[in-house]
């Protein structure tokens, strides 16, 4: 079976040929750096990771050219710079770090590339000359906009009508625009803002400016696919689309576009400007394994909304929990397998985790069922398919010490076991009992051996 993916743009699936086999290209947008990200965003991460793993196993890992961007400059990152008195520059170094440091936790390959937007102003400004010397874009009141008249298949990616593109604007509807869907590609910096030198004055770069050309200058005029959450549909990607195309002599600038559901909190979908937000930042200092939040994150189709809660967190532990049982027995092996085809088969059918979550199971159950050699080749073969998608990376021994969201911690349960070795020794076994009971009823299992007690968590 050949790679297929769900292509928004056509709306529907569609056998992926990337233009050449040798240099596959994907584009993620990425985060704007000025605070904490949730949940969600790790979502549009994680999703197009695997993705990135997919293409990898197919077309070879040197063969595959990925650029998830950072935005850097921004309104919300001056906001920030402004309400806490650190440098713009401080900020965003510290919220890219602190997003690395994350998606590496959920282990989140790093990307081909990691274009900073003020690294492009250059090539940005050069970029609007382009669109204004075409007559696709004017300059007004300082501003530099495009004109979504120059280009016909505006709306054409998300459908969107003309309602919807006037209330989807970046920018409140002005007077200086000739159409109160033409978005702004350049606009006027304060002095208190930073800003760059540009034939329409001091000013900086429209968001969406910024990913058309760090897309053209790390990756091409026209790439494989671009990648993003649904939300980014209308305006973002479908502002890209048009001011690419204009500046480039009508070529495409994305061959597929995908793009991954909500995230969802009850009824509603997760959102700052609602206030229900989970931060990755708080999961993981909560002790939540990396790997438990990326399970739960790829548990549902990725197009599909996913309801996020602390049972399912729970229930993606129990899950990776069974599969470290297994796990531990191989875990000085460093023989190789193959990942076998029931899983990589779900994969190249657009992303289908659930399917390939069932043939890991069907695979842990079969395995269950061996012994000798066989056994080992079974959970080599499991451990193979599930390190395709970004799992079984901790050493399973860790694995049961972690804390998962409840319960003591590692440091704790050691004093403990040290009072209860004092306690045996000193033949207080009521004690010594006590404290395992405590343990267990807690989740908490004592495995006393010839070398002292050891502890794992249920």
């Amino acid at each position: 079976m050949s790679l297929q993916f769900y292509d928004t743009m056509a709306r529907k699936k569609r056998a992926f040929e990337p233009a050449d086999p040798k240099r596959v290209t994907m584009y993620v947008c990425g985060p704007t750096v000025y605070n904490y990200t949730h949940i969600g965003n790790a979502r549009s991460a994680i999703a197009f990771d695997l993705l990135f793993r997919v293409l990898r196993h197919e077309f070879g890992a040197d063969h595959v050219n990925y650029a998830r961007n950072f935005t850097d400059i921004d309104d919300k990152i001056i906001k920030a710079s402004k309400e806490t008195g650190a440098p713009i520059d401080e900020i965003t170094k510290k919220f890219a770090q602190v997003y690395l440091d994350e998606l590496g936790e959920l282990n989140a390959l790093a990307p081909t590339g990691a274009p900073r937007a003020t690294e492009h102003i250059p090539e940005m400004i050069a970029l609007v000359e382009r669109l204004v010397d075409a007559g696709a874009a004017y300059a007004a009141d300082g501003h530099v906009l495009f004109s979504v008249e120059s280009f016909a298949e505006y709306g054409r990616l998300s459908g969107a009508n003309r309602d919807e593109m006037i209330a989807g604007a970046r920018v409140e509807v002005a007077p200086y625009k000739k159409n109160p869907a033409d978005f702004v590609l350049w606009k006027p910096a304060a002095e208190d803002e930073p800003g760059w030198d540009s034939p329409w004055g001091r000013g900086r770069p429209g968001w969406h400016l910024e990913c058309s050309v760090m897309i053209k200058k790390g990756l091409g005029e026209t790439i494989d696919i671009h990648c993003g959450g649904q939300d980014l549909r209308f305006p973002h990607h479908e502002n890209e689309i048009a001011q690419s195309a204009c500046a480039h002599d009508g070529a495409p600038l994305a061959r597929y576009w995908m793009h991954n559901g909500f995230l969802r909190m009850g009824t509603d979908k997760m959102s700052k400007s609602i206030g229900n937000v989970v931060l990755t930042h708080q999961l993981l200092k909560d002790g939540w394994p990396g790997e438990v939040i990326r399970w739960a994150l790829l548990s549902a189709h990725y197009r599909q909304p996913l309801e996020w809660t602390e049972d399912l967190l729970r229930q993606s532990k129990r899950q990776l929990d069974r599969f470290y049982r297994l796990l531990e027995e191989v875990a000085d092996d460093i023989g190789e397998a193959a990942a076998p085809e029931s899983v990589v088969l779900a994969l190249k059918d657009d992303l289908n985790t659930p399917e390939a979550y069932a043939g890991l199971h069907e695979l842990r159950d079969i395995a269950a069922q061996m012994d000798g050699a066989a056994r080992r080749n079974a959970i080599l073969r499991l451990r193979a398919a599930g390190r395709l998608m970004g799992f079984f990376e901790a050493d399973p021994a860790s694995w049961f010490k972690g804390v998962g969201g409840d319960g003591p911690t590692a440091e704790e349960i050691d004093a403990l076991l040290l009072k209860r070795a004092e306690a045996r020794k000193a033949k207080d076994f009521a004690t010594s009992d006590k404290i395992r009971d405590d343990l267990a009823a807690q989740g908490i299992v004592i495995e006393d051996g010839a070398d002292g007690a050891t502890w794992r968590r249920e």
